[in-house]
């Protein structure tokens, strides 16, 4: 939309108000006909003013205003009685050869014009930022005395929230072997759960016989069972997590052959055929 200027502006406000003369009027509706924004500028103006335009009406001037219209301009003559709306125009100038005034008169009226068009400038605008402050103030404080086309519009806005990814936990390993030769078993930790997986390697199970995995640490009386590893290539247990962090990083994992299911009594009873102890793979991801 092009740019207008202040006049321009106060133009369509008022036409929208209903304050212009007919001159005006047809000038205003004029420049709608050509001038899309503008004609969209003018209907903006109605739509905010609209209701306010009906609560004006017309006021019927004193008597004596006529007569004192006339003194201060130095004419006279009997005028008819008429009305006016309370913010009509001022009648036309009329030219020096039809008036009969004198150039000192016709400066006094040329003066009262301009004056006036000022004043109804500022009134008008005065009016407008009004109006539409009362507007506004109601929209906030009291919106359901307003007709449905100025009441404003509720707005919904769904915010989504996502938590933050949790950090990725450190990793354990252990390479439980014999002697430093190939390695039998590979045992990972999770450090967040600490549930650990048994990766069989070079071992291979023995007919009627079982591997079962200890936890042996100074801390403890006796080794602990941490249960028996399977025949598949991975086995998954959780029973490290009733343990705390500090024994279960330090402590030494031992793997004895048992009798096929475990042992029967919780103390080792074979032979312990690999060892290994817990470093660090991967460590924590940083929050």
């Amino acid at each position: 939309m092009m740019a207008y200027s202040e006049d321009h502006i106060a133009l369509a406000a008022e036409y929208a108000l209903g304050t212009l003369d007919a001159e005006e009027r047809v000038q205003v509706e004029a420049m709608m006909s050509v001038d899309a924004d503008f004609k969209a500028m003018v209907e903006a103006w109605e739509y905010r003013l609209g209701p306010l335009n009906q609560m004006v009406g017309s006021v019927e001037p004193p008597a004596e205003l006529w007569d004192r219209i006339k003194a201060a301009i130095g004419h006279s003559g009997e005028q008819q009685a008429f009305s006016i709306p309370l913010a009509a125009a001022p009648p036309p100038e009329p030219p020096v050869a039809e008036s009969g005034l004198s150039p000192e008169s016709m400066r006094v009226v040329r003066f009262a014009k301009q004056t006036y068009v000022w004043k109804r400038l500022a009134v008008t605008s005065m009016a407008i930022a009004a109006s539409l402050f009362a507007i506004i103030a109601v929209q906030l404080y009291q919106p359901d005395i307003l007709p449905d086309t100025l009441r404003p519009k509720i707005r919904t806005q769904v915010v989504e929230v996502q938590a933050p990814p949790a950090p990725t936990p450190a990793q354990f390993v252990a390479v439980l072997q014999k002697d430093g030769g190939s390695p039998a078993f590979i045992l990972t930790v999770d450090a967040g759960t600490k549930n650990f997986t048994v990766r069989r390697v070079a071992a291979t199970p023995e007919p009627g016989r079982s591997y079962e995995l200890w936890l042996v640490s100074d801390k403890l009386q006796k080794p602990r069972s941490l249960g028996v590893i399977g025949s598949k290539d991975f086995t998954v247990r959780p029973e490290l997590a009733a343990y705390d962090t500090d024994i279960v990083n330090k402590a030494t994992y031992a793997v004895t052959v048992e009798p096929e299911g475990g042992s029967p009594t919780g103390v080792a009873t074979g032979p312990i055929v690999f060892t290994g102890k817990l470093i660090e793979s991967v460590p924590p991801a940083p929050r």
